[in-house]
């Protein structure tokens, strides 16, 4: 009776624990993201998007985000199945205290996308191009509206992601992002990081000599998503990425898809940047 006694206050215990630490991590913590309630932001609905602004934030032309929605549906072939909530920060504690990331952008599976205040001042300033990394994000955002929790976080090949992204978004040679002909560059003098490597242990050990290592990569990636595009075609490409979003077996999509496995399909990239500028 004493054992049973003690597991129910034991239970009742973490009960109490989640109920109370559940509603601050959604209204001040880490879960912010997913919280229906966002304390201390102005919420502006516009047509294809909610915006979140952090009262004191920088003033930005949030409105003019809401035209970009067409613009990477029409890319990808695909519609938001609801509305992507686009959450502006004011200040760098409270951007790190509420989100997951350090980066100046940050899309989740839910729908969310996070802006941290240095984007915002970058912006301003003319280093980057608000547009240009908000299509990026909105990239994501849009294929997790498609996907599954676990295809989202464990199966979608986190390199093609980034590769769609920068792709679509016009990325390479904009900001740190090296231009398509730089990438190219960089490949044939024998910097280049394997996909499957992308956000591994593995990674850490490719020696790649560039000036920006992640800006590196992602032009790589956009570099191969244009090589699949302009080699077997955009219709089949949109086979393959829509593919992998109700399936386990990324290889097999590849393989039925393209009639030959990921790993020979490299290969045959990196041949095909040594033979073109």
């Amino acid at each position: 009776m004493k054992h049973n006694k003690k597991n129910k206050l034991f239970i009742s215990g973490l009960l109490l624990a989640f109920l109370i630490i559940l509603p601050y991590q959604l209204l001040w913590g880490k879960l912010f993201s997913y919280s229906p309630i966002k304390i201390g932001f102005t919420k502006y609905d516009l047509s294809n998007i909610v915006v979140y602004v952090q009262k004191g934030s920088q003033n930005y032309d949030y409105r003019s985000i809401d035209s970009l929605i067409p613009v990477v549906e029409k890319f990808h072939n695909l519609h938001f199945v609801q509305r992507p909530e686009i959450i502006f920060f004011r200040d760098a504690d409270s951007y790190y205290q509420r989100t997951t990331t350090k980066a100046r952008f940050c899309a989740y599976p839910n729908g969310s996308l996070v802006v941290s205040p240095w984007a915002i001042k970058e912006a301003l300033d003319g280093k980057i191009s608000m547009e240009i990394y908000l299509r990026h994000e909105l990239s994501h955002t849009l294929l997790y509206q498609h996907m599954g929790f676990i295809t989202a976080y464990f199966i979608y090949p986190r390199w093609l992601l980034e590769g769609i992204a920068v792709y679509s978004s016009n990325q390479m040679g904009t900001s740190w992002y090296p231009s398509k002909k730089d990438t190219y560059k960089y490949i044939r003098q024998g910097s280049f990081l394997p996909p499957a490597y992308f956000n591994t242990k593995k990674e850490d050990d490719v020696k790649l000599n560039v000036k920006y290592k992640t800006a590196f990569a992602y032009s790589e990636f956009g570099c191969i998503v244009d090589y699949l595009i302009k080699n077997y075609g955009k219709e089949k490409f949109m086979q393959y990425m829509k593919g992998l979003l109700d399936s386990y077996s990324p290889e097999k999509v590849f393989k039925v898809v393209y009639g030959i496995d990921n790993r020979t399909c490299i290969s045959n990239f990196k041949q095909y940047v040594k033979e073109h500028n």
